[in-house]
């Protein structure tokens, strides 16, 4: 068993995105991505079968999609998609997001 202190990764950088992996196992892998307000994680998609979930834990913005579609992101939502569909974030303030991918990648 493990536990994960979320509290330990609240970093935020202007500029760039901030990312840490919180586990990582052949079965999935959790990312915690620190976006300031400005900031996009960029829509793509990746090439496999899968799933991800994006759950927004602090802060506001957008889950991003194909044909730049756009749908509200607030603090407690979550994104369930497959992983070939395109997927990304764009925060309006400063945004703490864990994003779960099974399979790894």
């Amino acid at each position: 068993m493990k536990v994960a202190h979320f509290s330990e990764t609240r970093e935020f950088d202007p500029k760039v995105m901030k990312r840490f992996t919180i586990h990582d196992s052949e079965w999935f892998r959790i990312i915690n991505f620190n976006l300031s307000a400005g900031l996009t994680f960029p829509v793509h998609s990746h090439d496999l079968d899968g799933q991800l979930s994006i759950q927004v834990m602090e802060g506001e913005g957008e889950y991003l999609g194909r044909d730049d579609s756009a749908i509200p992101a607030k603090a407690g939502d979550i994104l369930v998609c497959d992983i070939r569909e395109p997927h990304g974030v764009r925060a309006t303030t400063d945004m703490r997001i864990l994003v779960t991918i099974a399979p790894p990648l």
